[in-house]
């Protein structure tokens, strides 16, 4: 075999390429039964990404003119046209009265294909209130959504499963109604996918996202668009405070969070609990990203020709952002958060709004939500609100 063919012939899984080029023969068999589903030419790949848009390595200086391209190459990359004017039309049912603040379903429309049904708390008083967009995560449970951060007191049945996701991630405590508790509008609504938009299965979303792309759309553009929206539609609300207005979330739900500060104006603040790291520290055999199907949600083709996840989340800077990670969370190892920290940093400290950034690693946890995690946000939203 010549050297063209060995490199023509070339498997696009781990090891198998380098097996070749050194002469030994790779069965149809050896090369499918590998570790990890990259290409055996990943590091040049990653290589490649050096990210010319991000702050510092973008030739534009002017901090104004940097957000604004950043913003439009992160828009180009949804696919989903931005500008969706259709009406929320809010329609208000199952309202109910507690411990201090009161419950309501509110269906309206986040884009002009269909209608989505958001749980909204509002506290007992004249307000207005500040106010929090809460974004669910993923965890591959699908029969609750926004059920998971805001007790359902609609659904038997739909309370029992919120109430054991809980006490998994979150203390036992639905977060939205702790925030209500404490003075805070809350909205919460599902994605794609999830609750009253589901229930899909996991090994469905691969074939949703092609769908999406295949039809010209974007199943990770689509969440985008419709978090931006539901922010602008707490914005709107007599009862909520517009100039106060935060996005909260855990997990997937914080990758949601940071990236709807990052496109919405709507957005004062942040808290990305649990979602945050380099990408290219995350493309690494055994990272849960290279399975695919959840990945889609958080995959925007062609950006990180320009953007690193860090950088997209800077274009909301120098608003205050709210950034924890688990030590032990084996999602998004130490060198990823370190890396992504870093550039984090410098784009705050760049806008002499340091102060304005809370990084922290809880070094006994993993991927949890727990009650002194919330605790400390809970304080700093205060604080910055």
């Amino acid at each position: 075999m010549s050297g063209r063919d060995a490199v023509g012939r070339r498997a696009f899984v781990v090891g198998t390429g380098a097996a070749l080029l050194a002469g030994a023969a790779a069965t149809g068999a050896e090369a499918a039964v590998v570790d990890g589903p990259l290409p055996d030419f990943h590091p040049a790949l990653k290589d490649a990404l050096t990210f010319p848009l991000a702050w510092g390595n973008s030739p534009i200086r002017d901090f104004g003119a940097w957000r604004r391209a950043a913003r439009a190459q992160v828009e180009e990359a949804l696919i989903v046209d931005r500008e969706d004017r259709t009406p929320y039309a809010p329609e208000f049912a199952d309202r109910s009265e507690h411990d201090g603040y009161t419950r309501e379903v509110v269906t309206l429309s986040l884009t002009r294909h269909e209608r989505v049904r958001a749980a909204l708390l509002t506290p007992h008083g004249p307000g207005p209130f500040p106010a929090v967009l809460l974004l669910h995560d993923h965890g591959a449970k699908f029969d609750i959504g926004k059920e998971k951060l805001v007790r359902p007191w609609y659904d038997a049945t739909r309370l029992a499963s919120a109430q054991a996701w809980t006490e998994k991630y979150f203390s036992g405590r639905f977060v939205g109604d702790e925030l209500a508790r404490r003075g805070y509008v809350v909205l919460a609504a599902d994605a794609l996918g999830w609750g009253d938009r589901g229930s899909l299965a996991y090994d469905q979303q691969q074939a949703l996202a092609s769908t999406f792309f295949h039809l010209g759309s974007s199943l990770a553009g689509l969440m985008a668009r419709e978090d931006a929206r539901a922010a602008g539609f707490l914005a709107r609300l007599d009862r909520v405070d517009r100039r106060r207005i935060a996005a909260v979330g855990f997990s997937m739900g914080a990758f949601r969070a940071w990236q709807t500060a990052a496109l919405s104006d709507d957005v004062a603040a942040a808290a990305a609990v649990c979602w945050m790291t380099g990408l290219k520290e995350m493309m690494v055999p055994g990272n849960n990203t290279l399975r695919g199907q959840s990945s889609y949600y958080m995959l925007h083709p062609g950006l990180p020709r320009h953007l690193d996840f860090p950088d997209v989340a800077s274009i909301a800077a120098p608003r205050p952002m709210l950034f924890f990670d688990g030590g032990l969370d084996p999602l998004f190892p130490a060198d990823g958060v370190r890396v992504a920290h870093d550039k984090l940093r410098a784009v705050w400290r760049s806008r002499h709004a340091e102060e304005r950034l809370h990084l922290k690693s809880w070094p006994d946890l993993g991927h949890v939500f727990v009650d002194r995690m919330q605790d400390e946000v809970f304080t700093w939203l205060d604080r910055v609100l």
